[in-house]
């Protein structure tokens, strides 16, 4: 599921950049699953699409699906998606569109929306492991004073996690997340996770990414087991018409059923060095670059731009 960028939103300044590379991120992804659903405000004209591209309207605030799309859960044999509560990222943003979505789209929603969830602060390997950050989770503009442990009984409860870890360090300049777990590091096949490495001492991120690498050495899965680390390089700094730092992170990318949709920077050797590691964890996938440089200018890559569901719970949507 993606957001179409239109007039109304904060892309109405450079809405031919992003609108290209929207259409490239959908040529990339189109051809590899059953459906992709794009969500699109009436009026608002769209330019030829990829075939497999389904058009549903709706309002929205902005395009970021990662974080107010439903979240999906496996209950034994049984498929469910869930919907949390979206307030624009801890009331920072408008979001009173982007928080109806999925009660306008989607039949047979479980009802969470008690509880401020983003889809991007949360990192599960399937097996009862979820990894999130203690800034954004515990941001008191999202759900007030709530505290480690009774997250943790709410995770173990609608989400099924036995384990989960809290990364305290990490974080990129220009974020507007608090720290979202998809920026930082992601959890991967047999154990391994990929995750943002600083290398150089005079860059503004060393300290807080060193430290939460050391955060992740000591970290265990649900098993007992230290996770495998696998580092994805720092993209040098880009930066926006006013001089703020953005904050791309080649961890921000897509898994789907056989290939990864990863973002890149227009920085050739970093670049290929992250798809190398991103293809040493995913051996047997396509990994398949996309040109996120005007995605980014509005603080966010690809991962956070798409949502996955179940196929089934697609085909029942209307249009």
């Amino acid at each position: 599921m993606m957001a179409w960028p239109h007039a109304a939103t904060d892309w109405a300044g450079m809405l031919p950049e992003v609108h290209q590379c929207y259409l490239s991120m959908m040529e990339a992804i189109a051809p590899r699953v059953k459906r992709l659903l794009l969500l699109a405000p009436e009026p608002c004209e769209l330019p030829p699409l990829p075939q497999g591209v389904r058009v549903v309207r709706v309002p929205t605030n902005d395009t970021w699906t990662r974080d107010y799309g439903p979240i999906t859960i496996q209950d034994d044999n049984c498929l469910k998606i869930c919907d949390f509560k979206f307030n624009g990222w801890g009331l920072k943003f408008a979001a009173d569109k982007d928080n109806m979505v999925n009660s306008r789209v989607f039949p047979a929603l479980v009802d969470h929306r008690e509880f401020v969830l983003e889809g991007g602060s949360i990192e599960s390997d399937g097996r009862g492991t979820i990894l999130t950050t203690s800034r954004c989770l515990l941001s008191p503009n999202r759900n007030g004073s709530v505290t480690r442990r009774h997250i943790a009984r709410l995770f173990n409860r609608w989400l099924g996690s036995r384990k989960l870890l809290w990364l305290n360090h990490g974080g990129l300049a220009g974020d507007d997340t608090d720290g979202h777990v998809d920026t930082l590091a992601r959890l991967c096949p047999d154990g391994r996770v990929l995750y943002v490495k600083c290398d150089d001492p005079g860059d503004e991120h060393y300290d807080d990414l060193q430290a939460m690498e050391s955060e992740l050495k000591a970290m265990k899965n649900v098993d007992g087991e230290r996770f495998k680390l696998v580092p994805l390089p720092l993209p040098r700094p880009i930066y926006d018409p006013d001089g703020e730092r953005l904050p791309a992170t080649y961890a921000n990318y897509l898994v789907l059923e056989h290939a990864v949709i990863m973002p890149t920077y227009g920085q050739p050797d970093l670049d290929e060095l992250a798809r190398e590691h991103i293809q040493r964890v995913f051996v047997d996938y396509e990994v398949v670059g996309v040109d996120c440089r005007a995605l980014i200018r509005q603080h966010g890559s690809l991962h956070c731009a798409t949502m996955q569901l179940p196929v089934e719970f697609a085909e029942k949507v209307e249009d």
